[in-house]
């Protein structure tokens, strides 16, 4: 029994250990991340078929994020109250439910329930995963979420190729809704007898809801990184229509994002297994996702606006991993929490900027729309380097 504690404990030394908790939680963030890919591209095929507006666009991301705020709101109290695995395996079954829900739902009020039952559990999964990463790795999490969202990052590429594959052929776009279904199960078979870390003791904190203004300034840009990325998964499909691609062709050429997603995962796990390195490494990622978006965003062709979105990828590939392991960092003990709050935002943020290109798009164009994104890239720049700054002053003071 000993022996087993020591293997979970807080990692403390240089080494890194690819244990059973990790390997389950890298594989089931794929799955998840094979849903969360898969759903923008879905959504225009959906809208191809219902002939709905753009703002109806918007409003399905709204509710996928409304769902993930709720999710974040109750995360805190409910991680307290339930052990990891419980909360696992049922947020995993709840997602399940969800994306049967919207595959096999017909009309839009059935499919935009399941948009928000995705969100709410399958964002508590996504907790429950970085908590169960925080808890195992400590202070070496940075490396183990950059590590995790290599995986991601894979099944990012690979979601909208299966999506537009299928979506050609005879089984249609909703089988591919299926495949995270099937590794899940695997994985719960494989892995439900396995221990999974406990929760450090969390002391008391002070300042706005216990967490470090050095914490919710890195949350906020945690909800800015994944805003940054939504509103090209929801909307860069839509973007390229305008280019003269068709709905499959622009979901399948979305693909280009997602590989630079993932070889910019590739690099940023390489870059940070040396510590020290993550700050500067974001700073670089927000640079390069504006430069990829403005060629994306002002081409006007296919070739340059998928070779922008290629870049973009590159550049937005590390923000959410390296972002939310600041957030987590700079909690002062209370990682549960910090993790609550920075989905409660993000959940807020991600529903608020998607439904607002939507809205701008229906009155003055999708690429007026789309101003909003250097907006946010600027803005987390802003954000990072506050955040550091509050950080190092608490430092100084103790």
């Amino acid at each position: 029994m000993a022996q087993t504690l020591l293997v979970y404990r807080y990692t403390t030394r240089d080494d890194f250990v690819r244990d059973a908790p990790t390997v389950l939680s890298y594989a089931a963030l794929a799955a998840y991340t094979f849903w969360l890919y898969a759903f923008g591209p879905a959504v225009t095929l959906l809208r191809e078929e219902l002939r709905f507006s753009y703002t109806l666009v918007g409003f399905y991301s709204v509710l996928w994020s409304l769902g993930a705020a709720l999710a974040g709101a109750g995360f805190a109290w409910v991680a307290g109250r339930l052990a990891r695995a419980v909360l696992l395996w049922g947020s995993a079954l709840a997602t399940v439910a969800g994306a049967g829900l919207f595959t096999l739902g017909s009309g839009v009020p059935v499919t935009l329930i399941a948009a928000a039952l995705m969100g709410l559990a399958g964002t508590t999964m996504l907790a429950v995963l970085q908590a169960i990463l925080s808890d195992r790795h400590g202070s070496q999490r940075d490396r183990a979420l950059t590590e995790a969202n290599i995986g991601a990052g894979a099944s990012a590429v690979v979601a909208p190729l299966v999506l537009g594959a299928l979506a050609a052929g005879v089984l249609g776009w909703r089988a591919a809704f299926a495949l995270p279904a099937i590794v899940l199960a695997v994985l719960y078979l494989r892995f439900r007898r396995r221990p999974l870390p406990t929760s450090a003791a969390q002391p008391a904190t002070t300042g706005a809801g216990g967490l470090p203004a050095a914490c919710w300034l890195f949350i906020v840009l945690t909800a800015f990184s994944v805003a940054i990325e939504f509103c090209i998964v929801y909307f860069g499909p839509q973007m390229l229509l305008g280019t003269g691609l068709s709905a499959a062709a622009a979901g399948t050429a979305l693909g280009a994002n997602y590989l630079g997603i993932l070889i910019g995962r590739l690099l940023g796990a390489r870059i940070t297994r040396r510590p020290g390195r993550g700050v500067a490494l974001l700073y670089v990622s927000l640079a390069i996702s504006g430069a990829g978006f403005v060629l994306f965003w002002l081409s006007g062709r296919p070739v340059p606006a998928i070779l922008g979105l290629f870049v973009c990828g590159a550049g937005i590939a590390n923000l959410y991993p390296l972002a939310i392991a600041l957030t987590l960092d700079a909690a002062n003990g209370r990682e549960d929490r910090a993790n609550a709050r920075s989905q409660l935002v993000i959940g807020l943020v991600s529903a608020a900027s998607p439904y607002l290109i939507g809205t701008l798009a229906d009155r003055h164009g999708l690429t007026a729309g789309f101003a909003l994104e250097p907006v946010l890239i600027g803005a987390g720049a802003v954000l990072l380097w506050a955040g550091l700054r509050a950080r190092s002053r608490v430092a100084e003071t103790m």
